[in-house]
């Protein structure tokens, strides 16, 4: 059963990253929403985690956040989405597990 997996928090201030990243499935999805885009920062060792998901891995931010933070530099396999598009995505999958 594919989930995506929101995150909403940095990945400076927790573990929850980490622990998302570790329960991922090879279907799952990933969105990065607010402080949680920063994981996205070149060079930062979130950005080396997410890099190295499998590939089969969807990974999704929200445009507005990232452009809010004036992130830039993005992975390539990165999807930035809109509001709509988020609610397509959630509606995409089978589960959301929101990070709270």
């Amino acid at each position: 059963m594919a989930t995506l997996h929101i995150l909403s928090h940095s990945p400076f201030t927790d573990s929850r990253l980490g622990s998302c990243l570790r329960l991922l499935g090879p279907d799952d999805g990933l969105l990065l929403s607010g402080e949680a885009v920063y994981a996205l920062q070149p060079g930062s060792v979130a950005r080396q985690a997410l890099e190295l998901m499998p590939e089969s891995i969807a990974l999704h931010a929200l445009a507005e956040d990232l452009e809010a933070r004036a992130l830039t530099d993005l992975p390539s396999r990165l999807s930035a989405v809109d509001y709509p598009a988020f609610v397509e995505l959630c509606c995409r999958y089978d589960k959301v597990n929101s990070w709270i």
